[in-house]
């Protein structure tokens, strides 16, 4: 006699749910259904290895060129260190020099009396060099006090100390030691022959055509040839020494009224210059902040302008590609896998 089988011992076995796993395809045979590839001829036809860094091949794909950061850091350190190797060079120089005046005759001689006569004796080997070639020895120095002034000014617009620009900063050199030098030599001159009289008003009337006709003269030609070292057109020269030539010329109105009451009243014709050269040391740095602000400015405009452009792009490609991924091509073009 069969065995009756009871219907609730069929039920739990009706009712228990399927515990094994799916079975499901290979991701790989998967992914491949899913892709479709955007191709496009290329001369070299091998496809890097995917197993390479995506954030690198994606790079290259869209045409990434590495950040200005990444660029331009080791420049900025090998820059820094060829201006510092230039500045400490010539400061050694220039400090050896000024300390070993008296080498010659150091025989016999203590520390407190080589320390002694050296601001006396390179203050005579100065007048000597007036002497002997005032144009040249005035040259010198005005080259030599441009230079700094162009530096300082770098350093107070926010640049590192070593990190300057030194065409600018040769630019501003030259013109000192070609034009200044030279000129204002010949200029104390002629102003002496203008001004020929021993009175009072002498004075105040000096340092009026100094601060009215020798200024508009002199600021005019530095901002020019400044600009014509640069290579700018003279449209754009004209226009910006029209717009700069008033705040320059009452710029120095604050200076120096004030230093060359000193320049005319105390100081003789041959020391002129250096003393103006001291006072230099400011109003270079104004002088040369004016003349380079707006071409440094457009610049920078220009560069922000095609930064903006290229991350337009970059930011088309990054869309395109977030959904995609892009792998190396040899050559110029790409081949992006879309999921």
């Amino acid at each position: 006699m069969a065995a009756a089988t009871s219907p609730w011992c069929v039920l739990p076995l009706l009712a228990a749910p399927t515990l094994s796993k799916p079975q499901l395809a290979p991701l790989s045979f998967r992914t491949q259904k899913r892709r479709h590839f955007i191709t496009s001829v290329t001369e070299d036809r091998e496809i890097a290895p995917v197993s390479e860094d995506r954030g690198t091949l994606f790079r290259e794909a869209e045409g990434f060129q590495p950040s200005e950061d990444s660029k331009l850091a080791p420049r900025f350190t090998s820059s820094s260190t060829v201006n510092a190797i230039i500045v400490l060079g010539f400061g050694t120089f220039a400090v050896t020099k000024l300390l070993t005046i008296d080498h010659d005759y150091w025989h016999g001689w203590t520390l407190y009396e080589i320390l002694r006569y050296i601001p006396e004796h390179n203050w005579i080997a100065y007048e000597q060099a007036l002497k002997a070639n005032p144009v040249l020895a005035k040259m010198a120095i005005s080259g030599i006090v441009y230079s700094i002034g162009d530096w300082i000014a770098q350093c107070y617009e926010g640049k590192p100390i070593f990190e300057f620009d030194r065409a600018r900063l040769l630019r501003s050199g030259l013109v000192g030691f070609t034009l200044h030098g030279s000129l204002s030599h010949y200029y104390y001159q002629i102003c002496e022959a203008v001004f020929p009289f021993q009175e009072w008003w002498v004075v105040p009337a000096k340092v009026a055509f100094d601060q009215t006709v020798w200024s508009a003269i002199w600021n005019s030609i530095y901002f020019v040839v400044l600009r014509l070292l640069r290579f700018e057109s003279l449209t754009n020269i004209y226009g910006e020494l029209k717009s700069t030539f008033f705040p320059l010329l009452t710029a120095g109105w604050k200076l120096w009224p004030f230093a060359h009451l000193i320049t005319y009243g105390v100081v003789p014709v041959e020391q002129r210059l250096l003393w103006v050269d001291c006072v230099e040391l400011i109003w270079v740095t104004i002088l040369s902040t004016y003349s380079n602000e707006k071409s440094e400015a457009r610049t920078s405009e220009a560069a922000s302008q095609t930064s903006s452009s290229t991350s337009g792009q970059n930011s088309k490609v990054s869309g395109l590609c977030s959904s995609a991924g892009c792998y190396k091509v040899p050559g110029q073009a790409v081949v992006l896998t879309m999921k």
